[in-house]
């Protein structure tokens, strides 16, 4: 057997899996998006065409929810990055307690998303909430933090944050140390400062680790869904201000049962495709390999 032959045979269960459980249904779901006249039970369609795509366009809460998403993905994932270098860089450094701290930051990744937003709804709850038990120490009035549309997008941001953020770290820790020490050892020999060190050698020499960091964070923001049906109770939020993409999709397809109408957000999987593309394009040009 020769090596195109294997790597074709190691590969062949993956790319089985990958064709029935990702592009079957992304092909089904785009066929299914221009069905206008149908029966599901029958299975016959009767018509198709571009209502549905038509519809989804003109609907104000599908604009709402594009809006939503790109401020929530615009702010979440290059502060949750920043934040992220700004640990690992810490533990990269010779502290105590490292190993103990690694455990803790890692563990709100490894728990589910359903798990951590009950626990935070109850933290943010306006009659018995923690949070505003501790706001009360310091004589600041009680926040209706799960009532007022001003209070959603920050808190699903800041539940981003904590949630991902220790992956984040492990990922830049992993890349840190990959970092030859020599290039930073000769440039401070030439006398240049910690701060110099870093913005010329480990930031570039980290951009890779970053990009990648970057476009996997994007990709799962776009696809923000668990903490908003949990938080506020399988609502999209006070005047719909938790209205995302996905919230979107489900709310068309189990509450109001419009199921081509659901698959026309096909425009999900455009949108995060675009924003790929644009963030390959600039990483060809910012990236160092």
């Amino acid at each position: 057997m020769n090596r195109n032959k294997k790597v074709i045979f190691y590969l062949l269960p993956s790319l089985i899996i990958i064709l029935l459980f990702q592009i079957y249904p992304i092909i089904n779901v785009l066929s299914m998006s221009f069905y206008i006249k149908f029966d599901y039970i029958k299975d016959i369609v009767y018509e198709k065409g571009l209502g549905n795509y038509k519809y989804v366009l003109t609907d104000p809460d599908f604009y709402l929810a594009l809006k939503n998403t790109f401020i929530y993905v615009l702010v979440s994932v290059p502060l949750s990055i920043t934040i992220a270098l700004i640990f690992a860089l810490i533990l990269n450094s010779n502290i105590k307690f490292k190993q103990a701290f690694r455990s803790i930051y890692f563990l709100p990744f490894v728990t589910s998303a359903v798990a951590i937003s009950i626990v935070w709804r109850w933290i943010f709850s306006s009659d018995y909430g923690l949070m505003n038990s501790i706001i009360g120490l310091f004589n600041i009035a009680p926040q209706e933090f799960l009532n007022e549309s001003s209070w959603t997008i920050p808190l699903l941001i800041f539940l981003n944050i904590w949630r991902g953020i220790g992956y984040k770290i492990v990922i830049l820790l992993a890349g840190l140390q990959s970092i030859d020490r020599k290039y930073q050892y000769a440039a401070m020999a030439d006398g240049a400062s910690k701060w110099k060190c870093l913005k010329e050698i480990t930031i570039p020499l980290l951009s890779p680790t970053i990009f990648f960091l970057s476009i996997t964070s994007v990709i799962g923001s776009f696809k923000l869904f668990d903490e908003v049906f949990i938080l506020y109770d399988k609502k999209p939020g006070p005047l719909k201000s938790g209205m995302t993409i996905v919230y979107y999709i489900f709310n068309k397809f189990y509450m109001n049962w419009q199921f081509a109408t659901a698959a026309a957000a096909f425009v999900l999987f455009i949108i995060i495709f675009i924003f790929t593309l644009i963030q390959l394009f600039i990483g060809k040009k910012k990236v160092h390999y």
